[in-house]
């Protein structure tokens, strides 16, 4: 196997196992709002440091000006996905079921999207794992 496809995806799923856990630990006394901007003020540090170590100073102007429409709109959903995430662990959720249930239906919308968005193929053999997805879904609530 090649590193370079491996260590991104144990990136996204260390990551995520910590995000999980962390917004399923969130207090319930506190302000979901509160608690999500003193995480983006952190992260708008960290970013910050990484970027101008990674840019260097001298290109921290022109990096930022080929920033388009594309940031505002990932920040938009990004605010829907934590406060999601928030109020799906206030409900009730379990940690070892919301994440999958959300997972399983992001990647069938998303195999949707990519198809009649971005003309990628469908086989057939992704469709009926959408459908052994939706029997998944529904053996996890029973």
């Amino acid at each position: 196997m090649d590193w370079n496809l491996i260590w991104p995806i144990l990136v996204v799923i260390a990551s995520n196992t910590f995000y999980n856990v962390c917004m399923k630990s969130t207090p319930s006394d506190v302000n979901p709002f509160a608690a999500l901007m003193v995480t983006y003020l952190v992260a708008m540090i960290i970013t910050a440091i990484i970027f101008v170590l990674m840019a260097k100073p001298e290109n921290v102007v022109g990096e930022l000006s080929k920033v388009n429409w594309i940031s505002v709109i990932l920040a938009l959903a990004i605010v829907g996905l934590e406060v999601g995430y928030v109020f799906v662990y206030r409900a009730g959720w379990q940690v070892s079921n919301a994440s999958v249930v959300a997972n399983i239906g992001l990647a069938c919308v998303l195999l949707i999207v990519g198809y009649f968005l971005y003309r990628e193929n469908v086989s057939v053999r992704q469709i009926l794992g959408i459908f052994v997805c939706m029997v998944g879904l529904i053996l996890i609530n029973l």
